[in-house]
């Protein structure tokens, strides 16, 4: 979130929402693990904390720890640039929070060089024994990859008291990365950020019993942040006249392994920026070697001057947060714009080699190496002003709970000393430690003619629950609803220790998957063109989105779980209410210049035949879907020719395509006719498809695939070509196709690209 630079950091109330929710954790199950510490001894925890950057990931942390006194005692130690005049005193910000702080170590020496920060090591190691020996912590808690924490981690490992690490196993690009790795080496558990954090902590040689998969504290604050009252804030730092998505927040610090190339790159990106003349936030460095070069390039260029920019030593973290959530983009090499930033779908520009090995979503763009400022303005032409699909690779939201489950667990009574699990890996690298299994998921939507459903779907395709209700007929109403729904089943994916990874929607009509809109609907839905769906839940729910039609996921479902997996070329058909499908060539599902292909039900198989809801005669869909057989049904029930001995409707009650296939069941011939000339109408469709694409396997999906099939293959060896004849046509054993379909672009996509 910028610099170490000097600032405040806002008063929070000790008694403010944050607090008062981590009170509320973990009350069920506390005499058990009170008993399993034995005579209700508190674990004792010593959180350091070194400069505001990681004082905005241990926080959270604090706060839960606090809340539960009855399981753990608290002392916080300040170091580093916290307590320097020039970067802020930002221990005061810690104050403010209502925390005690036991022990001030003034640790830095100044230079803001190389030979500084080894000085500056060796003046922590040389204070901490003395504080470590006083407090005697059960466990201490270190953040992240700065100097600073190196001494801390150094001091307690050889001090014999257990060390926390939070955000290990992570890759940036310099020589955080060194210290990253070695307090990994040195520390006792951990908690990290993402699934890649965790294999590499597993490549690494550690315990993977002594591994949490947690996400990123910060994410607990950041992600019911965006909704705030944020005009006043960008008025504070941006200016009065100044609209959301209208300026730009830079954050970039000196890379200590390329003091000289940082400080040229970062000369480059303010020549670019007063350029590209959009009002700018420009925080000051921090404390690294090569800081007090990059300040003096701000002066040289005027910065501090200029009416286009606003340079600020610190934002407090509240206001930083709807700062880069409504920026029309974030550039520089700082941390929070690969991780924190995603959370909010904001663009961003990742500078240099700094971050380069972190995990990033969509909304960054990396400019990797610039000699002019024109590779830079080109970024933010580019860049400025969209908007990205939020992403969630850092956390859900529900890091702290983890964490605490997690120091609870925790068994003094073990050997104190690291065990390494040498190659082989296991195989198994899932989370698998008892106290916290947690299943990666998906949230699916299938938004149909009669019913709106959600449901929580696990990577096996294990639909974990499902909510359902009637899909209402107005576009405010169903929005509405969609939202409701969405929001209560991923509350409920906690509980049931599901990570939902994304949201897929499957809905009927022509849509732009690239763009998540509806373009078209089918008559069965109404007000529901033109209808952006990526948008509104992504913003909700902080998830990435995807969109596509029902016929598309009832194929993909069967791609990822059904008779399709494995094959590479098939075509799925959908018989239900109407008739739909979708289309796998060469294992990549087809949709079409204009996003119309695979619309099978309104292939034409006669001339005159009844008439479509499209308007056209003589589409599959008017011979064979649930509408076409109702209608024919309810002819012969105005004729009274539509029941036989065994059958009975109630006065009330509508006729249905149901009626008819049981009439036919029982022997009635023109029952029997009208279903043979639907399959017939099917058939031919298929035949006319097996000569367009040839496919190797024909999957019917829905409740009417069952009595189709056998007058399908019928007409193929009637009616097809002998070189296709002999394709595979089966029935799908899925139950909820368009369910599965939708769960499987968020399960195919996240784990290819994210974890």
């Amino acid at each position: 979130m910028g610099s170490n630079a000097p600032l405040r950091w806002e008063q929070a109330s000790p008694r403010g929402p944050h607090e008062l929710y981590f009170k509320n954790l973990s009350k069920q199950k506390q005499k058990r693990v009170m008993e399993k510490h034995g005579n209700n001894r508190k674990l004792r925890v010593c959180v350091a904390t070194c400069n505001r950057a990681d004082y905005s990931k241990l926080a959270p942390i604090m706060f839960g720890i606090k809340a539960e006194p009855q399981f753990f005692e608290l002392d916080v130690v300040v170091l580093g640039s916290h307590l320097i005049d020039d970067y802020g005193n930002t221990y005061r910000m810690i104050e403010q929070d209502d925390f005690d702080i036991h022990t001030r170590l003034h640790t830095i020496v100044r230079g803001e060089d190389e030979a500084a920060m080894v000085e500056s090591v060796g003046l922590a190691l040389v204070k901490l024994p003395d504080v470590l020996n006083r407090l005697k912590p059960d466990i201490m808690i270190v953040h992240g990859d700065r100097f600073d924490a190196l001494a801390l981690a150094t001091s307690a490992a050889l001090m014999n008291i257990r060390i926390l690490h939070i955000e290990g196993g992570e890759v940036s690009g310099t020589i955080d990365d060194s210290i990253r790795h070695a307090i990994t080496k040195l520390a006792h558990y951990h908690v990290c950020c993402t699934r890649s954090a965790e294999q590499h902590l597993i490549s690494m040689c550690e315990d993977h019993d002594r591994i949490l998969l947690a996400g990123c504290p910060s994410y607990d604050k950041l992600l019911s942040a965006k909704n705030k009252d944020y005009m006043s804030v960008i008025r504070m730092w941006i200016g009065e006249d100044v609209k959301p998505k209208d300026y730009i927040v830079a954050l970039q610090h000196p890379v200590t392994t390329d003091i000289k190339h940082s400080i040229k790159m970062f000369e480059l990106t303010l020549d670019a920026l007063i350029s590209f003349n959009k009002k700018t936030l420009v925080l000051f460095p921090n404390i690294d070697a090569g800081s007090k070069e990059m300040v003096r390039v701000m002066r040289k260029k005027g910065v501090e001057h200029h009416p286009n920019f606003r340079a600020v030593k610190h934002v407090p973290f509240d206001q930083f947060i709807q700062l880069v959530a409504h920026a029309g983009c974030v550039i520089g090499n700082s941390s929070c714009g690969v991780r924190e930033v995603g959370a909010f779908g904001t663009p961003v520009i990742n500078l240099g080699t700094r971050q380069i090995g972190r995990e990033t979503g969509e909304n960054v763009l990396h400019v990797r190496n610039a000699d002019t400022q024109d590779k830079i303005l080109q970024a933010l032409h580019l860049q400025f002003g969209k908007q990205y699909p939020c992403s969630k690779i850092y956390g859900d939201g529900n890091a702290v709970p983890r964490i605490l489950k997690f120091l609870k667990s925790i068994d003094l009574g073990e050997p104190l000393q690291k065990k390494f699990c040498f190659p082989p890996v296991k195989e198994n690298i899932s989370q698998d430690i008892d106290h916290i299994l947690e299943t990666q998921s998906a949230l699916a939507v299938d938004l149909g003619g009669t019913n709106l459903r959600v449901a929580i779907v696990s990577m096996k395709g294990e639909i974990v629950k499902k909510y359902s209700q009637l899909n209402p007929k107005t576009y405010e109403d169903r929005i509405k609803l969609i939202l409701k729904m969405c929001v209560e089943a991923a509350s409920e994916a906690v509980n049931l220790n599901c990570r939902i990874l994304g949201v897929g929607i499957s809905t009927g009509g022509r849509v732009n998957p690239r763009e998540g809109v509806v373009l078209h609907s089918t008559k069965l839905i109404q007000e529901w063109s033109a209808v952006d769906l990526r948008t509104p839940i992504s913003d909700t729910l902080h998830l990435p989105v995807w969109v596509d039609n029902d016929g598309n996921c009832a194929a993909l479902a069967e791609r990822k779980f059904g008779h399709g997996k494995g094959v590479e070329n098939f075509v799925t058909l959908i018989t239900g209410t109407g008739i739909g499908g979708g289309i796998i060539h060469q294992n990549e599902l087809i949709h079409g210049s204009s996003f119309c292909a695979a619309e099978l039900g309104h292939i034409m198989v006669a001339l005159d035949g009844p008439e479509c809801l499209c308007g056209s005669h003589g589409c599959i869909e008017a011979y064979a879907s649930g509408i076409a057989l109702q209608r024919e049904a309810k002819k012969l029930h105005d004729e009274d020719s539509l029941f036989v001995e065994g059958m009975s409707v109630k006065k009330e009650e509508t006729v249905t395509a149901a009626h008819l296939i049981q009439a036919a069941k029982l022997g009635n011939p023109k029952a029997d006719h009208i279903i043979r000339t639907a399959g017939t109408a099917l058939g031919l469709g298929v035949v006319n498809i097996l000569h367009t694409i040839n496919p190797s396997l024909v999957i019917l999906s829905g409740v009417l695939a069952s009595h189709y099939v056998g007058v399908v293959k019928d007409m193929i060896h009637q009616r097809a070509l002998f070189s296709v004849q002999t394709v595979d046509v089966v029935v799908s054993d899925l139950v909820d196709p368009a369910l599965l379909g939708a769960a499987s672009m968020v399960l195919d996509y996240t784990t290819r690209r994210i974890y």
